[in-house]
């Protein structure tokens, strides 16, 4: 068997880890799918008493999706600019794992006042009979924790060094109307704030602390901590299910989705804003110091952040992308040849 002291010299050590990581996820993600508990398909009853120590309830209920749920409605009234707002230059370098620190400190701004209004707005129409379903402060509140986090980032009286920029109070003073005028359009911005967090926030959290270098003990990033919820995507599911509950005619339901539209929007003027900024700010761009990063020709599919992005969605795409980058990999195919011979030696012993 080759050993990794008799490599050709022209493998890097870099490229020695960065193969090791690549055949570690690899194999991690392939052992997920094939011991993929599924949970996350139960039923909201079964997972809300499977939360509570009771184990599943089997209802015999009819979990399957309708057009006119709100769920799907939001989801494929949204898809659109969803993906725009994914591919602003701000959200395309995060992924990246290209960026500025003071802009990271101006985004956690942005979004305190956001999730203040928010949260303020909810709490006072937390007993509207469209929105109390959807209370869930202690799973799902954010704005102290964002205090904790600029509080790291800009010290004890950071109140006095931070102030909500015109594209933020833009997005306020919508949330303040719609709460006082309208509550029933909060479960959009509700949607599409929490779900957005829960959806991706382990990601940007990871590629945040790597790029910035944090703590590992999470300061600065507690915006992306969800202590309460264990698991991510039975959450969601619940959710979901509460909205698709609702007692709205269809006529609301599709205000609700015009009312998300907006909201994303709203999140695309501050990623714009922060973009514009970054141009005016001299300050070194911090990264999370992947060679892989230097051969993409701007393709973002071959990121690594990208690719971890897709590990969260859980497809079998991520799995196919991953393997396929392994094996191109000089490295990587040394690895892969080692590990399959050595499957074989234990196969031909195990036969003898």
């Amino acid at each position: 068997m080759t050993s990794i002291s008799s490599w050709p010299p022209n493998i890097h050590q870099s490229s020695v880890q960065l193969s090791f990581c690549l055949i570690r996820d690899l194999l991690s993600v392939g052992l997920l799918q094939i011991l993929k508990i599924s949970r996350e398909d139960l039923l909201p009853d079964q997972m809300e008493a499977a939360a509570n120590g009771r184990g599943p309830v089997h209802d015999g209920k009819d979990d399957a999706l309708s057009p006119e749920d709100l769920s799907e409605m939001l989801a494929a009234g949204t898809k659109e600019i969803h993906e725009k707002a994914e591919n602003t230059q701000f959200v395309k370098d995060f992924l990246r794992g290209r960026i500025r620190k003071e802009l990271f400190k101006r985004g956690a701004v942005a979004l305190y006042y956001t999730y203040s209004a928010m949260e303020e707005e909810i709490e006072r129409n937390k007993d509207h009979p469209h929105f109390a379903p959807l209370y869930f402060p202690v799973e799902l509140h954010r704005h102290e924790a964002l205090a904790r986090d600029l509080q790291y980032f800009y010290g004890p009286d950071w109140q006095s060094q931070v102030s909500c920029s015109q594209a933020t109070q833009r997005y306020v003073d919508r949330i303040q109307q719609v709460g006082q005028e309208d509550p029933v359009l909060l479960v959009a911005h509700a949607y599409t704030r929490y779900m957005g967090d829960l959806s991706g926030g382990q990601v940007l959290k990871k590629v945040a602390q790597r790029a910035l270098k944090l703590p590992p003990t999470g300061e600065g990033l507690e915006f992306y901590q969800f202590d309460a919820i264990h698991s991510a995507k039975a959450f969601k599911q619940l959710y979901r299910s509460r909205m698709n509950e609702l007692d709205l005619d269809l006529d609301t339901k599709k205000r609700l989705v015009d009312e998300a539209v907006k909201a994303f929007l709203f999140n695309m003027e501050v990623f714009d804003e922060l973009e514009e900024i970054g141009k005016s700010i001299q300050e070194e761009v911090l990264d999370a110091g992947m060679e892989v990063h230097g051969g993409m020709g701007g393709d973002i599919s071959k990121c690594p952040y990208y690719a971890a992005k897709m590990a969260a969605s859980g497809g079998m795409a991520y799995f196919c992308q991953l393997a396929m980058a392994v094996l191109r990999h000089p490295t990587g195919q040394v690895l892969f040849a080692t590990w399959f011979a050595a499957l074989a030696g234990l196969a031909a012993w195990y036969l003898m």
